[in-house]
């Protein structure tokens, strides 16, 4: 465990060394994996709480205080790469659930106060369209989206102009009749609206 532990430390870039060495982890039976994320989980080195961050999410499934963890010990994490895994491993929670049975708690993070926890929702399920549920009612998915339009954040903003972006592909006049309601000189649309159309 330390040699691999050591490994994730010096490699910089990418998820996928994170995923490959969570998925061993938890192929281990010896082990509590829920006890080692939580060791893990204020480690200094990012890549090791990227780590505890893919475990909680798959853990999340079946344990409630997996899932809280993730909303509020990782939703703090000011390390964007934990943010960018926080966004995975809710995606991963709700593929595993049903993300029509997810939609409580769906709305519930994108209610929260935390722009990370209302993010990792809008980036964690992109393409929303192309997601079980929301293929089939994409004006859910932009409402749930553009709910946040008018945030401070600017990270969030981002994503819920790439987010929209995805889905006028497919679904542009859902997403222009959305659009036309919002105020077009206001600077945080105008930001996103730039993203959807460019």
């Amino acid at each position: 465990m330390k040699e691999l532990i050591e490994k994730l430390k010096s490699t910089e870039h990418g998820f996928r060394h994170i995923i490959e060495a969570g998925d061993l982890i938890l192929k281990d039976a010896s082990l509590n994996h829920q006890e080692f994320a939580v060791q893990i989980l204020n480690d200094k080195v990012y890549q090791i709480r990227m780590l505890a961050t893919y475990l909680l999410g798959h853990l999340s499934v079946e344990s409630p205080e997996a899932l809280n963890l993730l909303e509020t010990s990782i939703a703090t994490d000011h390390n964007w790469r934990v943010q960018e895994m926080l966004a995975k491993a809710f995606d991963y929670y709700c593929q595993s659930m049903g993300y029509e049975k997810s939609l409580p708690i769906i709305k519930k993070w994108i209610d929260d106060d935390n722009p990370n926890i209302k993010r990792a929702v809008i980036e964690g399920l992109r393409i929303w369209t192309g997601r079980p549920y929301f293929k089939e009612n994409p004006e859910v998915a932009i409402h749930l989206i553009s709910e946040n339009r008018l945030h401070d954040n600017e990270y969030l903003r981002k994503s819920i102009g790439n987010s929209l972006r995805d889905i006028y592909k497919k679904h542009s006049d859902l997403v222009d009749k959305e659009v036309q309601n919002w105020d077009p000189d206001d600077k945080k649309i105008i930001f996103i609206k730039k993203l959807i159309y460019k």
